[in-house]
């Protein structure tokens, strides 16, 4: 008997509730079993950065005057404002705030989403929702389960980056402080993606949808940071993770913004109960649109076009704004850490040995990557999310070979790659003012990484359906190394394990470096075939 079984049968047999909320803890027993791997990994790896950075914020800045040059550093300059937001203070805390604060919050909300769309729209686009309605299941009973669900992993990671703080020698109000603060932002944008799954049929059009504003949410931040010191910027203010940041751990806490993210919080999450309960099961306010199939979509690359045509567009526009910003942001990274040796090696161990300006350059290239196999992943898992709820097998009987109907995807997955990454080196050069030649190769040169971390989750959507989606944890694990691991000064052997580390940190190096390249290309092609060798072998899921 499956979990899902279990439950449906739990839920029958249950007589103590048959309100809106009925159903609610077998739900989210259900959850939690289904996420006991996932679930703890993100608290653990994303809770344990904030005692690594603490500790090697101790080890780099060991005295009080080397941690007060460089908060005096970092607010001086715009860019790094930007990246991380101001320094509200000296100390070991308030440094590792600011080094984390808007990053941990950024990675607590992509948690929080994946946590919700996958126990409400997902549950829903594949079926097996219909199946739990039909014991005595309340209609507010999946949400519910859900939302308990990501606030469970937000309080276990606020009690683990307390519980890290207080290890690193960084205790007291301040660890409370940034825990709720982290742990908060977490929360609200479980409740936004609990929304966007009330308004799309697709579980990752509500992921999307919501990765957006949690991107909007960022690029708000920085701009308001770049523009002040202080936080007190209107553009910081509209951002919830400007909100974090003003909370102000470890300096003069600001307790009552916390009243603000638990107001944003409860507002949100009064709006997704009342779209809940005003739709259908499996339905949605923003209905796909029917048609029948004339023209381009007549055809396998046509349907994926169609299918996936709108998330490429809001990649595409995404990359081109954050584009922008960083490469203004660039102007700024050489007066960045003035006469400070160690912070100038932390940028170079991301951007590498050229200069300051091109390794603040090759990181912004590198967090773009990073980003764009978000987009891959995503796009490749497409093919999952077609098969599991069915609409795969009416597109096969109709003559179209398996490899034909994953080609059309795989194309809008690699080529669009490809296109979110030139447009965003684009947007760097235009922000930067010049080099866009040196900047544009530079992005294109991400792009073997990119496509190896897609032929990754080819292999597995081909040869493990059911593993699939561990795709996005190799892709967060990227993340942290790309984002984490330069200021950890994570030993090579740990670095390497992201593919980003093996490619040349252009512009500005020493010479173009093909072998990595080419090296990874080829091993991207290799995984892709292999995946769709398994493809065409094994036995089509169904929802």
């Amino acid at each position: 008997m499956t979990a899902v079984t279990m439950a449906a049968t739990a839920g029958t047999g249950r007589r103590a509730g048959t309100g809106q909320l009925a159903g609610t803890w077998a739900l989210l027993r259900l959850a939690l079993r289904r996420d006991r791997i996932i679930m703890p990994l993100w608290v653990i790896v994303l809770g344990g950065s904030f005692s690594s950075v603490g500790t090697s914020i101790s080890s780099l800045y060991d005295t009080a005057g080397s941690r007060a040059e460089l908060a005096a550093s970092m607010n001086g300059n715009s860019s790094l404002r930007a990246m991380y937001g101001p320094v509200f203070g000296d100390s070991v805390g308030a440094l590792v705030s600011w080094r984390m604060i808007a990053f941990g919050a950024a990675l607590a909300a992509v948690m929080s989403l994946v946590v919700v769309v996958r126990h409400t729209r997902e549950e829903e686009e594949t079926g097996r929702q219909e199946m739990l309605s039909s014991a005595m299941v309340g209609r507010r009973a999946p949400l519910t389960a859900a939302l308990l669900a990501a606030l469970i992993a937000n309080a276990a990671l606020a009690l683990m980056i307390v519980a890290g703080m207080a290890g690193s020698g960084a205790g007291g109000a301040g660890a409370v402080a940034l825990a709720l603060s982290v742990a908060g932002v977490g929360a609200l944008f479980a409740c936004t993606a609990a929304i966007a799954a009330q308004f799309t049929e697709s579980a990752r059009l509500a992921k999307g949808l919501t990765a957006a504003v949690i991107g909007a949410a960022f690029v708000l931040k920085a701009a308001g940071d770049s523009a002040t010191d202080d936080g007190s910027s209107v553009l910081t203010r509209l951002s919830p993770l400007g909100w974090a940041e003003n909370v102000r751990p470890y300096a003069a806490e600001r307790w009552w913004v916390l009243l603000v993210i638990a107001g944003a919080v409860a507002v949100q999450c009064a709006v997704a109960y009342a779209l809940t309960g005003r739709r259908d099961v499996g339905m949605s306010f923003l209905a796909t649109r029917p048609g029948p199939a004339r023209g381009r979509i007549s055809t396998a690359l046509g349907l994926a076009v169609r299918l996936q045509r709108g998330a490429l567009m809001g990649w595409t526009l995404s990359f081109a704004v954050v584009g922008v910003v960083f490469g203004g942001l660039t102007g700024g990274a050489a007066d960045l850490v003035g006469d400070n040796e160690k912070t100038k090696e932390i940028f170079e161990r991301m951007g590498g040995q050229s200069g300051l300006t091109d390794a603040f350059l090759a990181s912004m290239v590198s967090v773009l990557g990073t980003v764009a196999a978000l987009y891959i992943v995503s796009s490749v898992l497409r093919l999952h999310g077609e098969e599991t709820a069915g609409r795969a097998e009416p597109v096969l009987a109709a003559g179209v070979g398996r490899i034909g109907w994953a080609a059309g995807h795989l194309l809008i997955a690699f080529g669009g790659a490809a296109l979110i990454m030139t447009v965003g080196g684009l947007g760097l050069a235009v922000g930067y003012g010049h080099e866009l030649p040196a900047v544009l190769g530079a992005s294109l040169v991400q792009l073997p990484a990119v496509w190896l971390l897609g032929g990754v989750t080819v292999l597995l959507y081909g040869a493990l359906p059911k593993a699939a989606a561990a795709g996005w944890g190799l892709v967060g694990l990227c993340l942290a190394l790309g984002w984490i691991g330069p200021a950890l000064d994570l030993p090579q052997p740990v670095m390497d394990i992201s593919p980003f580390t093996h490619l040349p940190k252009l512009p500005g190096a020493a010479g173009m470096e093909w072998g990595p390249v080419v090296l990874l290309s080829a091993v991207a092609v290799v995984l892709v075939a292999g995946g769709l060798a398994g493809l065409r072998r094994r036995d089509m899921l169904s929802g």
